[in-house]
């Protein structure tokens, strides 16, 4: 079992800037994939970075953040970041850290509870 939280979100100014945070706990040590998606309203819930391999941290971007973001981790705090630069109102979304765990042939994917990010003016 894996536990997420996230922190972070909030309403912010388009150009703006946030950090979120996800903490993992639990059997961390199994995790080999781990990073953010996000859901819009009316929306399919939609990757944004990813690393895709936490043992190589090799990553992913959605085309429409690359270059804003930036996905990074503290290994010591068993934590994995998400810093958004110059955020759009099309940002605007619940952002969801996600975690996955692989045993034997299976994924076992862990979400957690979701953090608002607001982009208005």
């Amino acid at each position: 079992q894996v536990q997420l939280v996230e922190s972070g979100g909030g309403l912010v100014q388009p150009g703006g800037s946030l950090r979120l945070s996800c903490a993992a706990s639990g059997s961390i040590f199994s995790i080999n994939r781990m990073g953010w998606y996000r859901q819009a309203p009316g929306k399919e819930r939609e990757l944004v970075a990813v690393f895709s391999s936490v043992g190589s941290g090799s990553t992913n971007y959605a085309d429409s953040v690359k270059s804003r973001f930036t996905i990074s981790r503290d290994n010591a705090k068993n934590t994995v970041y998400l810093q958004m630069n110059s955020l759009k109102p099309e940002d605007t979304a619940v952002y969801y850290c996600n975690a996955v765990v692989r045993v034997g042939t299976t994924n076992y994917s862990y979400w957690g509870q979701g953090t608002q990010v607001t982009v208005s003016s």
